[in-house]
């Protein structure tokens, strides 16, 4: 098989030739650091990894009035083109004097003004002042905010350059600049993760109503999806996992929301994987309940996450394919290259029966030694079915 048709023979229930191995998305970081540079092709050519493209083209929806921002820059990791209107304008300011880079977004509507604090450095980005400060800035979220579409055309030119080589996968929309595929996820990107899990006791319909509106913004982008060629699409998010938020909190402000995302994506025809970094193990049902066509990441207790990957498989793994597992905060740095390989056969022989499995690390890695990339992926190469 070449890798797409092994990707597709798991992700469809059947049984490929052998285990597919791959990672999730290639850290710019890592690249730069490591490996000279190099980009996302060369990186899985050099490993003989199954490759996988990431894309996440939008378009505005001029029947609203919206129209690309005139200020557009390239978009960056994950990121995409921004939308705005009339009454939704975009501004940015880079703020000096700071320990990091520091940008200011501020997104000005006829009834007022948002605005929105990231710092980055080399490895990632993170909120420093939260969108939503006051309750009633919902309002001006739900009524002024763009819904981007999905700019059909640019995946499926990748699509047409990918036909043999890998997967194409890509992600639900999420609020502009930072945010999250999932409904609940995205609110804590707005809000902030504490005062998202308060307001469920304080205010729970607040909550509901602000991820409404973060639903309705979804599955326009959802509904535009029809005849993309993506093989793979990301919904869910960290901040729904149980080492963040309770088995209650995830079944009533959670499930609810993203299970009606996943049959829209399914109406546009489109399959989804349910992305949970963290614990799992109390919602495995509740999320393989939603019917993802996939569950990631399957962390296990060394990187802080609680799977048993042999009982996660005994559980679900009759309904979803499962991708992740694999420990690379132990197994890609500080150990031979034998326990690496070790490592693989564990997952495998915990995960791969009867496929249903895709082995990659469970979720980024910003460190690795080279020899131990080779060892995880000639390793996996071995897992062959019979």
């Amino acid at each position: 098989m070449n890798p797409k048709q092994r990707f597709l023979a798991v992700l469809d229930g059947g049984l490929p030739d052998r285990l597919p191995v791959t990672t999730h998305h290639v850290m710019p970081y890592f690249l730069e650091k490591t490996m000279g540079g190099i980009d996302n092709e060369a990186f899985f050519s050099e490993f003989g990894l199954d490759p996988i493209v990431w894309t996440v083209p939008h378009r505005a929806d001029a029947s609203r009035g919206d129209y690309l921002s005139p200020d557009q820059e390239e978009p960056g990791f994950l990121a995409s083109e921004q939308i705005e209107n009339d009454t939704w304008r975009i501004r940015k300011e880079t703020m000096t004097q700071e320990q990091y880079d520091t940008t200011r977004y501020s997104f000005d509507t006829p009834k007022g003004t948002l605005s929105l604090v990231l710092q980055s450095n080399d490895q990632t980005s993170w909120v420093v002042e939260h969108v939503i400060k006051e309750k009633k800035d919902i309002d001006l979220i739900g009524e002024f905010i763009t819904r981007p579409l999905c700019d059909v055309d640019a995946v499926n030119v990748i699509a047409d350059a990918w036909s043999r080589r890998g997967l194409v996968r890509g992600h639900i929309c999420c609020f502009d600049f930072f945010g999250q595929p999932g409904c609940w996820q995205d609110a804590c990107c707005l809000v902030g993760t504490e005062r998202m899990i308060m307001a469920t006791f304080d205010d729970p319909s607040w909550v509901h109503a602000l991820l409404t509106i973060l639903k309705e913004r979804k599955l326009t982008f959802i509904r535009s999806l029809k005849g993309a060629r993506y093989e793979l699409l990301e919904l869910g998010g960290g901040d729904a996992s149980t080492t963040v938020i309770s088995p209650k909190v995830f079944r009533e402000f959670v499930a609810p929301y993203d299970a009606e995302l996943i049959r829209a994506a399914h109406e546009a025809g489109q399959r989804i994987s349910y992305h949970t970094c963290g614990g799992m193990m109390p919602i495995l049902e509740d999320i393989a309940n939603m019917q993802p066509d996939a569950m990631e990441t399957f962390t296990p207790i060394g990187m802080g996450g609680d799977v048993d990957l042999a009982q996660a498989k005994k559980r679900i793994g009759d309904k979803v394919c499962m991708i992740g597992g694999f420990d690379q905060l132990h197994f890609f740095t500080g150990c031979t290259a034998e326990k690496t390989k070790n490592e693989v056969q564990r997952c495998f022989e915990a995960a791969g029966a009867g496929g249903g499995y895709i082995l990659s690390p469970s979720d980024h890695f910003f460190e690795a030694d080279i020899e131990l990339l080779h060892a995880f992926a000639d390793a996996a190469k071995e897992c062959r079915y019979e």
